[in-house]
């Protein structure tokens, strides 16, 4: 499992991947560097520019609900961001998010704060340094874990020998 730290950033309920980058910006770039200025600009304008590198997203359920715009995954890992805490993932938004590196973490995640500073071992567990509580995260099945420690997807596939492009 990585270890993260990392500063808490709440973004509630039933985030949209349109609310986590508008599907037009796709059409602009497909640029991470790019398109990290636009994430949740219709939200929070200033959002974009109050990331720091390790901050972790934190939501509540059904986060990445909408379409399946991989672009929505791609503007958060953009950011700097390593790590998506929820109660709930949309089940298309999960897997984008395993398959291009970005850990998605199913926990509740009702006592976190604004600002929480979030840290992990190697087990997995999360501890939330301002209250001292624990998460213990669900587990990631083996081969999503293999998938993420290889950066994503097609890295994972060249590095096995099961992918030719």
């Amino acid at each position: 499992m990585t270890v993260l730290r990392g500063r808490a950033r709440l973004v509630g309920d039933d985030v949209n991947t349109d609310s986590i980058i508008s599907s037009t910006r796709k059409r602009e770039s497909l640029d991470p560097a790019v398109l990290r200025q636009f994430l949740f600009e219709h939200v929070d304008p200033a959002f974009a520019a109050s990331v720091q590198p390790g901050d972790i997203l934190v939501a509540g359920k059904n986060f990445g609900c909408g379409s399946a715009m991989e672009v929505a995954v791609t503007t958060v890992l953009g950011a700097g961001i390593p790590a998506v805490m929820a109660r709930s993932f949309s089940r298309t938004y999960y897997r984008n998010a395993i398959n291009n590196g970005l850990l998605p973490l199913v926990c509740d995640t009702g006592a976190i704060r604004e600002g929480d500073i979030l840290s992990s071992d190697s087990t997995g567990a999360i501890r939330n340094e301002r209250s001292g509580e624990t998460l213990s995260p669900e587990p990631l099945p083996p081969i999503m874990l293999a998938i993420l420690r290889a950066g994503g997807l097609v890295p994972y596939m060249r590095q096995n020998g099961d992918f030719k492009l």
